[in-house]
């Protein structure tokens, strides 16, 4: 029986790959002016009726209807214009069946494996990748998963060959799985159900000081023997990476802080549930926030009911740089924008909650002289919507192009939808 569930999950692979990404776009060889949409700058501004031109995959103008237009011309008035959407902390690109080994390659063995590359295992045709862009989502940062610290991320462009055409940013951090200080009962065991502390908090974030005073001697010594490890962590010393740490609670999330003060490193909080608790000391100490996305759950019965909505914005209104993140949630991960409109529907107003998934994730990943606004000497990185992109009525491109390249829409979802909706229509 084995055997053949072995011998299916192989065949439903090579069915999946057999209908590869399409073709990635060609690059940009004529100037291309858009004119009479609303853009939306993604830094809070608006122009109406507004003109974007672009050559050579970077913006050359951006305006009202009075700037001058080159090259290709394509009207879209009454539409709207965005920055392409940014997603941070993903695994796509890196599984395309959860049940499928053969796929799966965001998880590796080991505690402490900073030396690991998700960018190496990009599948550049993942189809999941594909399903992002009719959303707007067009960048990504993919991460590993796994161990203590689980390795280093990537941001990548959604339309491309291979990894190597798709790297934006190689290696741009260390991501650590911060211990909890509480812990669930499992019952199984014999263990009362609840929440109560968690016993080992102390031997687990010793062993992260502990390798991180080990990594700082080996860089400083002679490494008469050498140790991929220790030497994948020499960015964070020198200040080039960043450590994304992955914590929810309130006094994780404190401790984290203040052992990267200590240390000297560049943190950025990713999860940051109970984040709003400690807003204070964040924003004392400039550590952005990469937020759990808003469509969930409280995690506890005492929580708001509203809490995971709300959150974002608690730490904006406190000051602190916070965007949403994906949750490494790989399918999930196209409801981006809709997951920045939930927070315009807690109060916030709707050209800020477009920071989220725009400016405020570029500055936070450390790429916002290239992404997350509509800017002369940026990247033609956006898309044409016909409504508002952050509401699921109003996200539906028409165009969307990377670094100037107008890129496909067609999915294989979208190839159903269509062939669905014919046989259907004329029932």
């Amino acid at each position: 029986m084995r055997h053949i569930k072995y011998i299916y999950s192989i065949l439903m692979l090579c069915c999946t790959l057999t209908f590869a990404q399409q073709t990635p776009a060609d690059k940009q060889t004529e100037a291309i002016s858009i004119t009479g949409a609303t853009i939306h700058v993604g830094d809070g501004t608006v122009i109406e009726n507004g003109t974007i031109v672009f050559e050579n995959g970077k913006i050359q103008a951006v305006g009202t209807s009075n700037t001058a237009t080159k090259g290709k011309v394509i009207d879209t008035s009454g539409k709207h214009i965005y920055p392409g959407f940014i997603a941070a902390n993903t695994s796509l690109g890196l599984v395309e069946i959860n049940s499928v080994n053969a796929s799966n390659d965001q998880v590796e063995m080991g505690s402490m494996i900073p030396h690991v590359r998700s960018l190496i295992a990009y599948n550049a045709e993942s189809k999941v990748v594909e399903s992002m862009r009719p959303n707007g989502i067009l960048t990504a940062q993919v991460i590993p998963k796994g161990g203590r610290i689980s390795g280093t991320s990537s941001i990548m462009q959604l339309d491309a060959w291979n990894w190597q055409d798709a790297a934006i940013k190689a290696d741009d951090g260390i991501h650590l799985n911060w211990p909890s200080s509480i812990t669930r009962g499992r019952p199984w065991l014999g263990e009362s159900p609840g929440l109560r502390p968690n016993s080992n908090y102390g031997n687990q974030t010793n062993d992260i000081v502990n390798f991180i005073n080990e990594s700082k001697a080996y860089l400083k010594g002679k490494r008469v023997t050498k140790n991929l490890p220790f030497e994948a962590m020499e960015g964070l010393f020198d200040g080039s990476q960043k450590l994304y740490v992955h914590v929810d609670d309130e006094k994780g999330i404190t401790d984290a802080v203040n052992f990267a003060v200590e240390n000297g490193i560049k943190i950025v909080i990713v999860g940051g549930y109970q984040a709003h608790a400690v807003s204070g000391l964040l924003k004392s100490n400039n550590i952005p926030v990469l937020i759990n996305r808003t469509h969930t759950v409280p995690a506890s019965e005492d929580h708001d009911y509203d809490l995971p909505y709300k959150n974002p914005k608690l730490l904006a209104d406190a000051g602190v740089l916070v965007g949403i993140q994906a949750h490494s949630n790989n399918f999930q991960t196209r409801n981006l924008p809709f997951y920045a409109g939930q927070v315009a529907g807690q109060g916030m107003a709707k050209e800020d909650a477009l920071k989220l998934i725009t400016s405020n994730i570029a500055k936070i990943l450390g790429i916002d002289d290239m992404l997350g606004t509509i800017e002369v000497g940026k990247s033609a990185t956006l898309f044409v919507s016909e409504g508002d992109a952050l509401d699921m009525r109003g996200n539906q491109l028409t165009h969307a192009f990377i670094d100037g390249r107008a890129i496909s829409l067609e999915t294989h979802q979208t190839k159903l939808w269509k062939r669905y909706s014919d046989k259907y229509r004329g029932q």
